[in-house]
Order: C-alpha cells, then sequence, then structure tokens
C-alpha cells in the first residue's frame, strides 16, 4: 500500500483547504460542478482527503462516499462524508457499480495515476462519469516557475515523472509532501487505455497562464 503522506500534515492541510486557499478552491469546484453536472446515485470521491469537495457534491445532488489512504485527513473527512480508508488503485468498490467518479487535486499524490484511472473505470458503471480536476500539467510542477504571476518558467524537468520537492514556492503543499508529474500526453492516454470516451477537456486561472486542468470522460453503454 502507498506511504499515506499526509498523515504529518493533516491538521495544516485541513486549514490549508478550507481558509488559506479558499479562492483557489472556489476555482477548482467550479470546474467539478461544471464537468460532473447534476445527478443521482453514488459519487466516489477517491483522494477525497479531508472531505472538503463532499458539500459540493451533495449541491449537486450526488451522495458522495470518500476513499484516501491518510488516516490524519479522514479524520476530518469522516464528518462530511461516508469514508473507506484505501488505496485508490486497489479501490474496494465492486465492478461497475457507480455512476460517477471524481478525483480531485489528488493525481500528483499517486506514484501511478493511470492505474487509478483504469481502478475509476473498472467501478464506473456503464454511462458512468469520470472527472478529474488537477494542478495543469503543463504549468504547474516542479518544473515551473511560477513566482512571477505574469510570466511561468517551463524547465527541463517536464519530462521528469518521479517524485520531488523541489517547488519554488517553499511554504505550499508540494515542498511538505512532495508529487509525482504526469505529462499531458501521459494523462489523457491513460483515460482512453482505460476504455474511457474523454468527452471534455477544460483549463482554468487566475492568470492568462491556467493552473488548472479538468477533464471528464464515459465508460461505453
Amino acid at each position: 500500500m502507498t506511504t499515506a503522506a499526509y498523515d504529518a500534515i493533516a491538521d495544516w492541510y485541513e486549514e490549508y483547504a478550507s481558509d488559506t486557499s479558499a479562492d483557489y478552491m472556489t476555482r477548482v469546484r467550479r470546474q467539478l460542478a461544471d464537468l460532473l453536472g447534476e445527478g443521482p446515485g453514488r459519487c466516489l470521491d477517491l483522494c477525497c482527503g479531508t472531505g472538503v469537495h463532499a458539500a459540493e457534491l451533495r449541491r449537486l445532488g450526488w451522495q458522495p462516499v470518500g476513499v484516501d489512504l491518510s488516516g490524519g485527513q479522514l479524520r476530518y473527512a469522516r464528518a462530511r462524508l461516508p469514508v473507506a480508508r484505501g488505496d485508490a488503485a486497489r479501490l474496494p468498490v465492486a465492478d461497475a457499480s457507480v455512476p460517477a467518479v471524481t478525483c480531485v487535486l489528488g493525481h500528483t499524490d499517486l506514484p501511478d495515476y493511470p492505474a487509478v484511472i483504469a481502478e475509476a473505470a473498472r467501478v464506473l458503471a456503464p454511462g458512468g462519469r469520470f472527472v478529474h480536476v488537477g494542478v495543469h500539467p503543463c504549468f504547474c510542477g516542479a518544473f515551473a516557475d511560477r513566482s512571477d504571476p505574469a510570466r511561468i518558467v517551463v524547465d527541463g524537468g517536464y519530462a521528469e515523472r518521479e517524485r520531488t520537492f523541489r517547488s519554488w514556492n517553499s511554504s505550499g503543499v508540494r515542498a511538505r509532501v512532495g508529487a509525482w508529474h504526469l505529462p499531458l500526453a501521459d494523462l489523457l492516454n491513460a483515460v482512453t487505455a482505460a476504455g474511457l470516451t474523454l468527452t471534455r477537456v477544460q483549463e482554468s486561472g487566475s492568470t492568462a497562464i491556467p493552473d488548472i486542468l479538468a477533464l471528464q470522460a464515459t465508460k461505453p453503454t
């Protein structure tokens, strides 16, 4: 089972996700709502963390159920939605059993995100929807210096896929828990390799340079 890196910073992250980065999280949830849409039934929230997106999922009419590896973060999540502690690459969920799966701001915390997407495809019911919302793989990461909001400097580290703690922001999440990088092509190819149909891709940013990439994919009926 993958190490739960967030256990050591669960209390800090609860404040960060709920207060410090509130404006950013509002933009993240806007993308989530736009791509997931309204619906009845269960929505499996992969890497749910402290459960900060559960209220938005309920507002859309879904019944969220969270899965995360971090027991520290699940201490907060349990007050917000039903949860299970587990590895997103080995879900304790039956085949073709849920109509929706989301993964929000989780892919850089996972050493094998393609395996997680494959698991999402496995548990999705035919016609079900998978929504990914994450940091933009082209403009966010150890290879991208965002210290000047008007100009992003990208270096050759874009091709590196291993975990790194290198970051231009020494006080942010990545400097504390590190991140795995997944280039854009790898991310999109993982969706189609899992048997899902990519139906929509969106970018969002507080400036003209996006810092969020979101996508919607469906499981063929």
